[in-house]
């Protein structure tokens, strides 16, 4: 998703600037952890993924 999709996603920038702060590895890593969030809330609450109201809560949250 990082380094062969070659389209525009949100989740794919947040992950590329964590990359340029600190390094690929740990971004892969955080990519990785959102996704499972992402995808636990939606086996929880048993809905389906929405991209722009991932992008919105995204878009509120700063994880350093």
């Amino acid at each position: 998703m990082l380094t062969r999709y070659k389209g525009l996603l949100k989740l794919k920038d947040w992950a590329l600037a964590i990359a340029k702060r600190s390094t690929m590895r740990k971004a892969r890593i955080a990519l990785a952890r959102r996704l499972a969030i992402i995808m636990h809330a939606m086996l929880r609450y048993g809905t389906e993924f929405k991209a722009g109201l991932a992008e919105q809560h995204l878009a509120g949250q700063e994880i350093g």
